[in-house]
């Protein structure tokens, strides 16, 4: 009997531009696609380097509790995922697959924190949707993705192009900065050390969750 065979993340990711491609006219892909070359050229948002202190931050989840970066690295490896919302079926298919793999990242000591820009109420609706058990941190304006050398502003065509499709970052986000993060993971020790990162202005790029247990496995 053939095994079933499970779809890998990215396996996921690619399903989906395909679908979508169907449903995009082609002012729009050609939009996303300048965004995409713009971002790579202009050198912003190139994420902190492995072997850095990541940046301490405290923000709360999507239920108002309060997380403090060094409160958290001292009980363990932490998996910190930018995500830029919940209008994203991209994010929305990374945070599934880490969902569906949470006790392998506990069972390594480690836990998940996922943080984006978006409001409480909206990260709180996407954690009742997909069924989330790790908190989403709301970081009003990308102050901290900031720090992570993440953020970047969306030209005025591409906040355009977003409006076309109804994705209005003013009402997701409840500021008016049209900001968003560049989306990354990356795997800290117990003394903050950036030990893993994964980031690419290509938000379809996301990095899979087995290669997160990898990099843990070599901190237990």
């Amino acid at each position: 009997m053939n095994k079933p065979h499970f779809q890998s993340l990215r396996e996921e990711l690619d399903n989906t531009t395909i679908q979508i491609a169907d449903f995009l006219t082609r002012e729009v892909t050609d939009a996303f696609t300048r965004s995409l070359e713009e971002l790579r050229t202009s050198g912003q948002a190139k994420g902190l380097p492995i072997g850095s202190i990541a940046p301490d931050f405290t923000l709360n989840d999507h239920t108002g509790k309060t997380f403090t970066l060094s409160e958290e690295v001292v009980k363990g490896p932490v998996v910190l995922t930018f995500f830029r919302g919940s209008w994203c079926p991209y994010c929305n298919l990374e945070l599934q697959a880490y969902q569906k793999q949470i006790d392998t990242i506990t069972s390594l000591g480690a836990q998940l924190l996922a943080i984006s820009p978006q409001s409480p109420s909206h990260s709180l609706t996407m954690q009742e949707k997909n069924g989330l058990s790790f908190p989403l941190l709301c970081d009003t304006n990308n102050q901290v993705a900031e720090k992570y050398k993440l953020r970047f502003r969306l030209p005025d065509y591409l906040q355009n192009t977003y409006r076309s499709l109804d994705i209005d970052l003013k009402h997701f986000n409840s500021d008016d900065s049209w900001t968003l993060p560049i989306p990354a993971t990356y795997i800290l020790d117990n003394q903050g050390v950036i030990r893993s990162a994964c980031l690419d202005p290509d938000y379809k790029k996301r990095m899979e969750p087995t290669e997160v247990f990898d990099i843990l496995r070599t901190l237990t």
